[in-house]
């Protein structure tokens, strides 16, 4: 046979770096099994990643013989200005407009005068995927961090993913696992339905009603368990309150009283979870001819603005929803400014019971 020439590079030879694909930052997350931003923070020397991350990522570097490219990397030490505000919701439901509204305003006020924009992402709570398309905003770098509220701030699952990949997070009223997790801030929502059940009983109810908020919402649970502990200290059974199950709306609020009321327990009282139910409460009572609060007492929980407006004015409990949020970005510009996440403490901030006219001593 005669000799013919090889094309490409010949035997020994090393690459030619004018030929060979230069691998990227893609190929070490994709080898190391991290997100794109981990690597970033492990080339940037970020304290906020784990050790056993960071060895991961400088193995990959190694076998992969990664150089970083200066101009790239100027680029990406420059922190993004944009914060995201989270919502997880139960996409058949209505919005709780007072706790949601409140909680953007008082985030986005936080973030302007800190000098970052917000944007908020709404997620379903049936959607299987919703901690994954949080992970892949956060990974791409058009977001700096996330203010997580519930129920995404009760995740567990989601709160170490983000410690795991240095994506940096601050969470509204998490749950007690979460706390060990990640900075927070919120109520004592235990003390705050427990102030709300003593004033109820000092008022004289003996039979109330209780509408709770949606399965699981912690915060709702928690003021429940409150209300639950009065109720105990005052020697009364539990029978002596009547639950059904709403998802803070209006239109839960009508329904489930029409509910209570129609079981002919013989309830003087009904207790809301939030002020939207105890404004359909309201609404619900007044059809039916009931004087509020001679023959029925209502109350509910946050004061929203509607509570001092309806007729009678609501009793309810403050909960200053904005200045949580303004709080919880206060601390997540904190963590992005100093390139380390927080230690996971909690920060309560205070309540009130505000008395108004919808509350008074059991007819007789």
């Amino acid at each position: 046979m005669g000799s013919h020439s090889k094309t490409g590079r010949g035997e020994g030879r090393p690459p030619d770096p004018a030929n060979a694909a230069q691998p990227t930052m893609d190929d070490v997350a994709a080898l190391a099994g991290v997100a794109r931003a981990t690597v970033s923070r492990v080339l940037s020397n970020h304290a906020n990643v784990r050790g056993a991350v960071r060895e991961r990522v400088m193995q990959a570097v190694a076998a992969l013989d990664y150089r970083v490219n200066p101009q790239a990397r100027g680029l990406a030490s420059k922190v993004s200005k944009a914060l995201v505000l989270v919502h997880c919701t139960n996409p058949d439901a209505e919005p709780n407009s007072y706790y949601d509204s409140a909680l953007e305003l008082g985030a986005l006020r936080a973030a302007a005068a800190a000098g970052f924009e917000l944007s908020t992402l709404s997620l379903f709570t049936d959607d299987p995927r919703r901690s994954d398309k949080l992970i892949e905003l956060l990974a791409s770098g058009r977001c700096a961090g996330a203010i997580l509220t519930p129920p995404m701030s009760d995740d567990v699952a989601l709160a170490k993913r983000l410690i795991e990949l240095g994506l940096p997070a601050v969470c509204v009223a998490p749950g007690d696992e979460v706390r060990g997790l990640l900075a927070g801030v919120g109520l004592d929502e235990e003390a705050a339905g427990h102030e709300m059940g003593a004033y109820m009983l000092a008022l004289g109810h003996r039979r109330l009603g209780y509408v709770l908020g949606i399965e699981g919402h912690r915060s709702a649970e928690l003021r429940h368990a409150g209300f639950a502990r009065a109720v105990r200290e005052a020697g009364m059974s539990e029978d002596a309150v009547s639950t059904v199950r709403g998802d803070f709306t209006f239109r839960a609020g009508v329904i489930c009283t029409q509910q209570l009321l129609d079981a002919g327990a013989g309830i003087s009282a009904i207790v809301c979870a939030n002020d939207d139910m105890a404004v359909g409460a309201l609404f619900a009572a007044h059809r039916m001819r009931l004087a509020v609060p001679a023959e029925l007492s209502i109350v509910g929980f946050d004061d929203a603005p509607i509570s001092a407006h309806t007729w009678p004015p609501l009793t309810t409990v403050h909960q200053p929803v904005r200045a949580i949020a303004g709080r919880a970005v206060e601390l997540l510009v904190e963590t992005v400014g100093r390139g380390s996440a927080l230690a996971p403490t909690f920060e309560a901030v205070e309540h009130r019971l505000v008395i108004r006219d919808s509350a008074s001593a059991p007819h007789v």
